[in-house]
């Protein structure tokens, strides 16, 4: 499969989206674990995400924290981009990070 699949076929996979970010290091300790409560908090509350889990990178390298999270399709993904309780927590950490890079698949 590549990279253009028609939608039909989209709706079929669960997507996976993966994020990584690097802290500003003013207050890192504290905001690290206030984006892990944050976005793991939205378990429940959003409609087709089925999995949400954020780590701390504990092996050196660029990125400071990790999101792991799972979507019953690349609809419910999209949804999950919009959702008003995503976008407060977008803000939060927005204003927390250095850097942020991103993968789906």
């Amino acid at each position: 499969m590549g990279l253009n699949l028609r939608k039909a076929e989209q709706e079929k996979f669960m997507i996976t989206h993966l994020v990584f970010w690097k802290l500003k290091d003013e207050n890192k300790e504290e905001n690290a674990p206030q984006i892990k409560e944050r976005l793991e908090a939205l378990a429940g509350k959003i409609p087709g995400l089925l999995e949400v889990t954020v780590g701390r990178n504990f092996n050196g390298g660029e990125y400071d924290l990790a999101l792991v999270s799972r979507f019953e399709s690349i609809d419910a993904l999209h949804a999950y981009d919009q959702h008003p309780e995503h976008q407060k927590v977008r803000a939060f950490v927005r204003s927390v990070i250095e850097k942020r890079a991103a993968v789906d698949f």
